[in-house]
This record gives structure tokens, sequence and C-alpha cells, in this order.
């Protein structure tokens, strides 16, 4: 399945998922992840989830190992589930790698992008936007990330393609755990801004590698200078009262 493709039936399962379902689950607690109602470190209880979402343990348990292979929570034998907690220095090292990585990829990406592959990248920036004008945080992660895998995919080069793809993942949780909390303000810091796609976008159209590279570079900055690493407040936070039915 394509990128793209993904992209689309996530949002399909977004829309069809029923309350109960393991999916709509899973959009729950990624939601409060991104709500700063979840913080990172948080246990996860598979029997609090349960009485919680008033479901059974078999429905939880799949749940989180689905956000474990996304590293959005960690599964420790004997401990449980946790809320994955990135520190300063590992979020720090994935912008560095990212910036060592990507200045060099756009430039492939440069050389070889074909009409098609900037129409998909014209349409990421589109479905991003709308996704940040619907106050749709994840989806707007996920979009921002679909835009600079794409450029990775078409670059032709393999190795620094799956290094990427990693710090992707590893860049969606470092945002979600230490964006700022304040609603626009987390807006603008978490979903990479569409302005700087377009900047992106508007030099790949023009075969500028350089100014590619350049922005790529800035951009980059921009999104990790916009982290907020301040201690989070020491508060449990209620499940049955998070999680409550929604009406």
């Amino acid at each position: 399945m394509t990128t793209r493709s993904r992209t689309r039936a996530a949002a399909t399962d977004e829309i069809t998922a029923p309350n109960g379902s393991d999916n709509a689950i899973y959009e729950r607690v990624v939601s409060a992840i991104l709500d700063h109602r979840l913080p990172p470190g948080t246990k996860l209880v598979e029997d609090r989830l349960a009485t919680a979402f008033g479901v059974s343990r078999t429905l939880i348990r799949p749940v989180l190992v689905r956000l474990a292979s996304e590293q959005v929570v960690t599964l420790t034998p004997n401990r449980g589930a946790t809320i994955a907690q990135p520190s300063e220095q590992e979020a720090r090292e994935v912008f560095e790698v990212r910036r060592l990585i990507e200045s060099r990829l756009v430039e492939r990406f440069v050389e070889c992008a074909e009409r098609d592959d900037i129409q998909l990248l014209t349409q990421c920036i589109r479905d991003e936007e709308a996704a940040r004008s619907a106050g749709d945080m994840r989806r707007a992660i996920r979009l921002s990330g679909d835009f600079h895998l794409h450029i990775a995919e078409r670059a032709g080069q393999q190795i620094m393609g799956r290094i990427l793809r990693e710090m992707v993942s590893r860049t969606s949780l470092i945002l979600m755990a230490y964006s700022n909390s304040h609603a626009q303000a987390r807006l603008d810091a978490t979903a990479c801004g569409c302005e700087e796609h377009r900047a992106l976008l508007a030099a790949i159209r023009l075969r500028d590698a350089r100014e590619a590279a350049r922005l790529m570079r800035e951009h980059l900055d921009r999104l990790e200078a916009q982290l907020d690493f301040s201690p989070a407040a020491d508060k449990t936070p209620d499940l049955d009262r998070l999680f409550a039915p929604l009406v």
C-alpha cells in the first residue's frame, strides 16, 4: 500500500469506526496524548482502560500493541504499558540526524522528481492545511511526515530513506510529547508549517537543489526550536473521567 493509500484508509477508519471498536479506542488515546491529557510516562493499566472504555481487556491489548509498534507507548514485561517518554537529548539527536540526511535527500529528489511526484507533494500540503484548519493535529502530523517520506522514497537513496522512516516515527512521538500546550501554538509547532512546505516545493519546481536543501534545514530548525521541554506537572490523569463514554 502506498503512503497516499494508507493516509486515505486511515482517514476512512477515523470516520467509520464505532465508539467501542479497537480503532476508536486507539484514536481517543492518541488524541489524549496530543492534547496533553496523557503526559509522557503515564502508566496505562489494562484493567483501568477496559473499565474506562466499558470493554473487555481483550480489546485493550491489541490497541496497546499497535501503539507500541508506532513507538507511542512502551511495553515492559511484568510492568505493562506507559506513554513513551523520549528524552530531550534523544529529541535533539533526531533533529540533528534529519538535518544531515534530509538536505541531501531533497537535493537528490530535485534531480529525479517527475510531475506526478510534485503533484503528490502539492496534495500532501493541501490535505495538511485542511487538517490544521480542522484542528486535527494527529492527521496533520501524519501528513507532514508523508510529505517528507515521499521525498525520501523518490530520492533513490535506500539506506538514508530507511533511516528517515524511523526518524519520522520518532519525530511524531516527540511532537506529541513536547509540543506547546496552548492550542494555537501547538498547531503551529506540531504540524510542520505548510508555508514552509510550500516554499520548499517552490524550490523543487525550479529545480534549485541548493535552495531546497537550505530551506529543508531551516524548516527542521524551526520545528525543533518550538519544542517545549519544560517539566510537566506531576499529575496522574483519571482514566475513567478522561475516557468516559462519548455522548
